[in-house]
């Protein structure tokens, strides 16, 4: 099978490209411009494309495949020909259906948790040596790419994104998969250039609920009460299984898990770390992993990248990068640096740099979000809201959506770089939040203050 890539260097394109490279299949693609890590990535596998841009002469009744990726516009001169030549043109989790259609798939979905989750499936299941397809949105230690294909192993595990398929497809990813066995970790409004409203983003978790095969199995947060609402007041003919917060104890900075077998200490912490920690053993239970198996295997898993990630530590001092920019995650991620360090003085710092966050009508939501931290600063970049064509956001604006008197606010990274490394940050806590780089900080650099 001939695939043709449009707009290969993106992390999930890049990854399926490699995977399908893997599998057999022949791989072109295009883009407009690629960075590393896709752009290195591509390269060992001879899937880099010799220039970079859109040459719709490469499309041609030869292939087989089109795979249009999120970052194409829908004038891109790669599609036009590939419609014009009426070619089988897929979205990215499109594709990935027809490839697992023969499989049993598992879909990971939720405003928050399901990249967590997805890692610490894929972490039990690959410390048991038990084989599987897999998609997953960050890089895990032991896993050379994000995508897994084959003809062989027998089951799919998905984190289903509600984000839009392609340019043109505008259905959320996760309603595309059709699970056999489903997990719902929590329902927090996002996305609002897409869904307006928080009805109409929660609708979208009830499709994906209607969309699981007759018969299969939802494993549900029933702490989230949107999501126990949606789960249990679903008519689909489909097997319900809630999670909780497990029993759990924090003892000089570790956190352990009571179990029927005693107390495991864990890498991980914080409420919404240890809920997902329980519905990733439901699943894996529904995968044929048991609960001693389980523990097991967990014991060392060490997070996802990017999901409190702990970049340096000494004594004294510990610093913790996150992926967390949502009003839900931020408030998440603040409480479980305090809870895990409660003798310490939590220095929060967050980016808004999102086009929700930037949106001034969205700001209100984080009400609340840092009030865990002993000190708070919210970065963003006017030049940022520029290029998101967004209304101008003022420091009064985020001020009173936090509502926190002592909020720090930069808008100049130089600034927010000197403030950051200017604290002394003996007996700290350091938990640096953001799906950007505050400016092009570097955290090797920041990895240097403890």
């Amino acid at each position: 099978m001939n695939i043709h890539f449009i707009a290969i260097g993106g992390s999930a394109m890049h990854n399926l490209a490699i995977a399908l490279h893997q599998k057999g299949y022949q791989v072109f693609g295009s883009d407009d411009t690629i960075h590393d890590p896709s752009k290195s990535r591509l390269e060992k596998y001879g899937l880099l494309p010799n220039e970079f841009g859109w040459f719709p002469e490469k499309i041609t009744t030869d292939l087989d495949v089109i795979i249009l990726g999120m970052h194409a516009k829908i004038d891109n001169p790669e599609l036009l020909k590939a419609q014009e030549l009426g070619l089988k043109i897929y979205s990215y989790p499109e594709f990935l259906y027809e490839q697992s259609k023969d499989k049993t798939r598992v879909v990971i979905g939720g405003s928050h948790g399901k990249t967590t989750i997805t890692s610490m499936i894929l972490h039990v299941l690959n410390y048991h040596e038990k084989e599987v397809d897999y998609m997953v949105g960050a890089q895990l230690e032991g896993f050379e790419t994000m995508v897994h294909l084959t003809k062989e192993n027998d089951f799919i595990v998905l984190e289903g994104d509600e984000y839009l398929s392609s340019p043109i497809d505008m259905r959320p990813k996760f309603h595309l998969y059709k699970p056999n066995i489903a997990l719902l970790s929590g329902i927090a409004w996002d996305h609002i250039n897409v869904f307006p409203t928080f009805k109409n983003y929660k609708e979208q978790f009830s499709i994906f609920t209607d969309s699981m095969v007759n018969g299969g199995s939802m494993v549900y947060n029933s702490e989230d009460k949107n999501v126990a609402e949606i789960v249990e007041s679903s008519e689909n003919h489909i097997k319900k299984y809630p999670y909780e917060t497990p029993s759990h104890f924090i003892e000089n900075g570790i956190t352990y898990l009571e179990t029927s077998e005693g107390n495991l200490p864990l890498e991980v912490f914080g409420k919404h770390n240890l809920q997902n920690l329980a519905g990733a053993k439901w699943i894996c239970q529904h995968m044929g992993i048991d609960e001693d198996d389980f523990y097991e295997a967990i014991a060392s898993f060490a997070g996802a990248s990017k999901r409190l990630e702990k970049i340096a530590e000494s004594n004294s001092t510990v610093i913790f990068k996150d992926f967390a920019h949502s009003p839900s995650k931020v408030a998440a991620t603040t409480k479980a640096v305090k809870e895990q360090y409660s003798e310490r003085t939590v220095l929060a710092c967050l980016e808004l740099h999102t086009y929700s966050s930037l949106n001034a009508e969205f700001l209100s939501e984080y009400k609340g979000a840092l009030d865990f931290a002993d000190k708070a600063v919210v970065f963003y970049s006017p030049h940022a809201v520029k290029i998101k064509q967004l209304d101008e956001v003022t420091k009064d604006q985020i001020a009173n959506a936090f509502q926190r008197d002592d909020l720090v606010i930069y808008t100049n990274p130089a600034e927010f770089k000197e403030f950051l490394f200017s604290q002394n940050l003996d007996k700290s806590a350091v938990v640096l939040m953001s799906s950007g780089n505050y400016g092009s900080l570097d955290f090797e650099e920041v990895k240097r203050l403890v």
